[in-house]
């Protein structure tokens, strides 16, 4: 109909690829969900090895932004559960073990486990976090003048709050860059939809008001 008009092309181009787009994405839908499902059950089955758990947790840390935020709330618990049973009378190699397996973070755990090994062979606590490459320098530097000054439960707490305070501003931080980000994408993708939809439209129009 566009064409009988005296229309050159059939369609303009932007909307021809919005048009194939949509049809291609219909023709291949099932194909696409059944692509989709086995992906998620071979990252399902990969994630339950603890080989694969370890690959995930470990990019989860490196990742832009996100793994800097999953530190501080590491940092955070680790201090916090870590000062919180030191200070009940808790020994440190059992507290160690308990903060291990409440990190929610394989990498995080392994790292841990190891300074509780370096503890039980007669060192301190702050030259094997710094090992970690997890914990900031500052975490060390504070840990190890509590362990010098024999007040290591309430350092901890210190740093607890410092880095709890840091989550919170760190996450409504990521939040406020995620809104104009999804805003644009998602304005991106309607406002390319109407245009290809009015484009025919305009062209039209200008022919007959040409003629």
């Amino acid at each position: 109909m566009f064409a009988e008009f005296g229309a050159k092309d059939a369609l303009p181009a932007l909307t021809k690829l919005v048009i194939a787009l949509s049809r291609n994405f219909v023709t291949w839908l099932p194909l696409i969900l059944l692509v989709a499902i086995g992906l998620a059950f071979a990252l399902v089955t990969i994630y339950r090895r603890p080989r694969g758990r370890r690959f995930f947790h470990g990019l989860m840390l490196k990742l832009p932004v996100i793994g800097d935020v999953l530190k501080k709330i590491a940092v955070a618990r680790f201090t916090r559960t870590l000062g919180t049973l030191l200070g009940s009378g808790v020994p440190i190699l059992d507290a160690l073990e308990i903060v291990a397996k409440a990190s929610g973070n394989m990498v995080i755990e392994e790292g841990i486990m190891y300074a509780r090994a370096k503890i039980s062979e007669g060192k301190n606590l702050a030259d094997p976090l710094s090992e970690i490459k997890v914990f900031p320098g500052m975490v060390v530097q504070m840990v190890a003048v509590g362990e010098q000054t024999g007040a290591l439960d309430t350092m901890l707490n210190k740093i607890a709050d410092f880095y709890e305070d840091e989550v919170d501003v760190a996450v409504a931080a990521l939040t406020s860059l995620l809104e104009p980000i999804l805003m644009v994408i998602i304005g991106s993708m309607v406002g390319t939809v109407l245009i290809a939809m009015y484009l025919p439209i305009f062209d039209l129009a200008g022919k007959i008001k040409a003629d």
